[in-house]
């Protein structure tokens, strides 16, 4: 009497898990973007104090561990929509507003291999480490590279609609500013002509994603101005741009601490220009923060935002611009600017805790697979 009915579940089970594949979110690598730069926040100390450094690298330690485990499960649920569903997740490549999130897959990759740069030495050793930020390096950046041209290709022939124009469109170019900060930590491992090479290959996606968000940042304007705002859903997708701001800050600065050997004589002056230009980002970065967090108190006076998972995106913006800002404030030697990270960085965790409670009682719920 049992049999049909434990067969019935088991059968209602494997539908479920198609159709819950079928129709995955192109956005959940966010989840390990948003955890991978909380633990490099973290792991920097935010404070500075003493005291609270080998807690602060333990915290940092547990969530490295926590997205390493998302980015598993989340690479075999992809790897089985692509292969399986290949149509659906063509179409939605193509799709003006969805066919962006997909670049969060390669975002996750490479924000795991800055993540790793920064609290593998202490766990994993160098040589592990280093062939985890390499390997990572080299899948996220050639995904990243692959998907950046295919999405703005789908774009160019696509023809959207104005009103279709989103923050979401920031993401393939935040993922290209990331891939120079995942070469500079191999640096001083090779020759100097390698070092070279990876220098110069650095500054090259660093100007190629850096155009594209000028170009992107000035579309999102225009629309933002010309248009009605974008509709509820996609208010956290406007905090999507601090992201390219905050990486465009801290990827310089890396690179011109890994090439000082390199720049000889030159070296100081490499590093005060740099900080300069960083300094004079992140300053814009201020502004931006400051009109998604008024933006955002305007979408929850008109009405409650029900979650979704593009929630996400409030958190690695976030989590890039409170690590930008404390390495700023560290090489200004400035106590206000590091009181300002702090501040930040405590934003940060309650996000990132806001954002992981609702993840969990939407998937409990069944709700987030239904706002796919």
């Amino acid at each position: 009497m049992t049999s049909p009915d434990t067969t019935t579940v088991a059968e209602r089970g494997h539908a479920e898990g198609v159709h819950r594949i079928r129709d995955l979110h192109p956005g959940w690598f966010a989840s390990v973007m948003g955890t991978g730069i909380l633990a490099v926040a973290t792991h920097n100390n935010p404070g500075g104090l003493t005291a609270t450094e080998p807690a602060a690298h333990a915290v940092a330690a547990a969530l490295t561990a926590v997205a390493y485990t998302l980015a598993a499960v989340l690479l075999v649920a992809y790897a089985a929509r692509w292969v399986g569903h290949t149509h659906i997740a063509m179409t939605e490549f193509r799709h003006p507003v969805k066919g962006a999130m997909h670049a969060t897959l390669p975002g996750g990759l490479l924000v795991l291999a800055v993540t790793t740069a920064v609290v593998g030495p202490g766990l994993l050793g160098d040589g592990v480490t280093t062939a985890l930020v390499a390997v990572l390096g080299i899948v996220g950046g050639v995904l990243a590279l692959v998907m950046g041209v295919a999405f703005g290709m789908s774009l160019f022939t696509g023809e959207p609609a104005a009103p279709m124009i989103n923050g979401g469109w920031f993401i393939p170019p935040v993922v290209t500013i990331i891939i120079p900060m995942t070469l500079t930590p191999l640096v001083p491992l090779v020759s100097d002509a390698d070092a070279g090479l990876l220098l110069a290959a650095g500054y090259a996606f660093y100007g190629m994603g850096f155009m594209l968000y000028l170009l992107t940042v000035g579309l999102v304007y225009d629309r933002l101005i010309l248009h009605p705002l974008p509709p509820a859903p996609l208010a956290p997708s406007l905090w999507i741009g601090l992201g390219p701001i905050a990486v465009g800050a801290l990827a310089p600065l890396a690179l011109a601490r890994a090439g000082a050997p390199l720049w000889g004589d030159g070296a100081a002056a490499v590093e005060v220009v740099t900080r300069l230009a960083s300094t004079a980002l992140w300053g814009f970065g201020l502004w931006w923060l400051a009109v998604a967090v008024a933006l955002l108190l305007r979408y929850r006076r008109a009405g409650v935002m029900t979650f979704n998972l593009g929630w996400w995106a409030f958190v690695f913006p976030l989590g890039a611009y409170t690590a930008a800002t404390l390495t700023i404030a560290r090489a200004w030697q400035s106590p206000a600017i590091e009181v300002l990270g702090v501040l930040l960085w405590v934003a940060l965790v309650a996000a990132w805790g806001i954002v992981v409670g609702r993840t969990v009682v939407a998937i409990r719920s069944g709700q987030i697979w239904q706002a796919g």
